[in-house]
């Protein structure tokens, strides 16, 4: 799929990934899962650039779940070390494409040097106006949705009704628009708890490629098939 045969007039303008299956592809060469992790880094930068080079605004990779604490210690410790070496060291070609930072998630349920690295991050990239990629980190679209209320409810002046505007405002990032395109690889088909409000009419994309394998050509091709798609959002066309 070549990038000049996509119609540059419909591109989405928020794409979520689902980055699923860098455990299996490790198993399948008989490394660790550890190895499928720095892969999946590798793929991940790969898709963001093909991604910024299509002018899409809105990147979210599903990075770290609320539910991925189930895993072992060790598996998590060696993300969050992954998360933080990764940030360290990319925050200087983030600067040099435009590319700004933002997270989704419980940012006070992150260890303090994760934390401290996505702030410092985000500072430095808040004045670039290319793709903006959102890394959601401990992230789950129930809890955010939770924590929404919850400080709704913590306000010093409550409304006197909560509609869908008020509720938005509430989230984590007030004004990610929603999402258009979701892609999860790795062969699985469900959404796994990931952006439940902003996925709400996105197109859905399912890949039989564990992630460290999808390459900009798949992206490509995705993007091309979501523009032939009809969107009717509940109405009739």
């Amino acid at each position: 799929m070549a990038e000049s045969t996509l119609d540059k007039e419909n591109i989405p303008v928020h794409i979520g990934i689902i980055m699923d299956g860098n455990g299996r592809w490790a198993q399948k060469r008989n490394l660790a899962r550890s190895f499928g992790h720095k892969e999946g880094l590798e793929s991940a930068r790969r898709i963001l650039t093909a991604a910024a080079e299509l002018g899409v605004k809105y990147v979210t990779l599903y990075t770290f779940s609320t539910e991925n604490w189930k895993r072992t210690k060790e598996e998590v410790g060696f993300l969050m070390g992954l998360i933080t070496s990764h940030l360290h060291a990319e925050v200087e070609r983030y600067l040099k494409d435009d590319i700004r930072l933002l997270h989704l998630g419980d940012m006070a349920g992150l260890p303090e040097d994760v934390q401290k690295e996505l702030k410092d991050a985000m500072e430095k990239t808040a004045p670039k106006r290319g793709t903006t990629v959102v890394l959601a980190i401990n992230y789950g679209g129930r809890d955010e949705i939770v924590r929404g209320v919850n400080k709704i409810l913590s306000s010093d002046s409550l409304p006197a009704k909560v509609d869908e505007s008020v509720l938005e405002k509430s989230f984590d990032i007030p004004d990610l628009p929603p999402v258009d395109l979701l892609i999860r690889t790795g062969g699985e088909k469900r959404l796994s708890n990931f952006l439940l409000w902003h996925a709400a009419y996105a197109e859905l994309a399912f890949s039989d490629t564990l992630w460290p394998d999808y390459s900009k050509e798949e992206f490509l091709a995705t993007i091309a098939d979501y523009q032939h798609r009809n969107r009717r959002f509940g109405g009739v066309k």
